[in-house]
């Protein structure tokens, strides 16, 4: 397996053929939010109906990060990727005949589980890839993927819904993923774990280490994605924009998070990672609640603001993962952590704040959040592994 020690070169190819993966891996997740006002329309169900999709899709996503957690080392890495695409794209496809709403939690579900499998495979294939003084650099550009996803799905729905119905975005994703699978199985090599035995996960679920960063990880997500949901439903039906106007402002309000994901990986060997998680996740949490009670003239800055600042804890989370712990639980302890944070973070707090938008406001859901955000930044500080 080629070792580079630099972003340059073939090294430069791989991590950005990489960026793409993960890039399509969260955008045919994310799409389901600026479509979601037409999906609504079309079923004729309520906000706290159409948010189940979104349980669905974050259940199925936590139970592949968990298992692929421990299983994908031993199975071959590389493998488990090319499995998690082909899947993807047959779902893709079988999206099309989709014609009744509960038949879409059940695609949901399968695809959260397809999706799952990436990122605890990729995660342990970058830090192998590349030397330990670039993981910085390499995981957050890796994962700005998962920003600039945020920032385009948008602008991808309208740009697609021009020529095709909400399916065919779903058949033009299936074309990509089938390309994509063929071009990783000549872009890589096989990377297998065989050391991370039944007694290590045993001694990881006991880490509190595991836990705090669980915890974090749910409230980063609830704050980026759990918002990112709702918030089309929350512009057109709360604040009565129309559907080209929100998702405009909404996809302006996630470009500077594209900044913010690559810009920190240039500041994690510099300052002190518990430090920055704090000041991220304090800041979102203020900034949550301004989009919440801010005035609306200024929900677009808002929303801009926030999206920038809570961007940047996944970089730094990853790479903080990978620091906290060996390379025979590293991809064991990334599907762990993000089982926790996506189900609860992807899955019930955006629930949630549609049973708020039905019975209160989504206004109150999302301050109620912001303040849950808030609180949480104390707990970096526990984290003496980090030191």
């Amino acid at each position: 397996m080629a070792r580079y020690h630099d972003l340059k070169g073939k090294g430069f190819y791989f991590i950005l053929f990489l960026w793409f993966l993960w890039f399509m891996n969260f955008n045919v997740r994310t799409i389901f939010s600026p479509i979601m006002p037409l999906i609504e329309d079309e079923f004729m169900v309520s906000h706290a109906q159409a948010g189940g999709v979104f349980i669905f899709q974050s259940a199925g996503y936590g139970f592949s990060l968990f298992f692929s957690g421990f299983f994908c080392g031993r199975l071959g890495y590389r493998k488990s990727i090319i499995i998690s695409l082909i899947v993807s794209s047959a779902l893709c496809f079988s999206t099309f005949f989709v014609k009744d709403f509960s038949l879409l939690y059940f695609l949901s579900l399968i695809f959260g589980i397809s999706t799952g499998i990436y990122l605890p495979s990729a995660i342990p294939l970058i830090t192998e890839y590349f030397s330990e003084k670039t993981w910085g650099r390499s995981i957050a550009i890796h994962d700005s993927a998962a920003s600039i996803s945020i920032f385009s799905a948008p602008f991808i729905a309208l740009f697609f819904l021009q020529f095709v119905e909400w399916r065919g975005i779903f058949t033009v994703f299936g074309v990509i993923f089938a390309l994509a699978a063929i071009t990783f199985c000549f872009a890589s090599d096989e990377l297998k774990i065989a050391g991370a035995r039944r007694v290590m996960a045993g001694d990881l679920i006991r880490t509190r280490a595991l836990w705090i960063m669980a915890i974090l990880w749910i409230f980063a997500a609830g704050a980026n994605l759990g918002v990112y949901f709702v918030v089309p439903l929350y512009l057109t039906k709360e604040l009565s924009l129309s559907i080209e106007y929100a998702n405009t402002v909404f996809g302006i309000s996630r470009l500077g998070g594209v900044v913010v994901a690559i810009s920190v990986g240039f500041l994690v060997d510099r300052f002190s990672l518990r430090k920055i998680m704090c000041f991220i996740m304090l800041a979102t949490g203020i900034l949550t609640i301004l989009v919440a009670r801010g005035p609306a003239r200024s929900i677009g800055l808002f929303l801009f603001l926030q999206a920038s600042f809570v961007t940047g804890f996944f970089p730094v989370g990853l790479v903080c993962i990978s620091r906290m712990f060996a390379r025979e639980t590293r991809g064991m302890a990334t599907g762990l952590i993000l089982t926790i944070g996506v189900t609860f973070g992807w899955g019930i707090i955006p629930y949630l704040l549609g049973l708020s938008g039905d019975n209160l406001s989504f206004r109150f859901g999302i301050l109620l959040l912001g303040l849950t955000v808030m609180m949480s930044s104390g707990l970096t500080f526990l984290l003496k592994e980090l030191k």
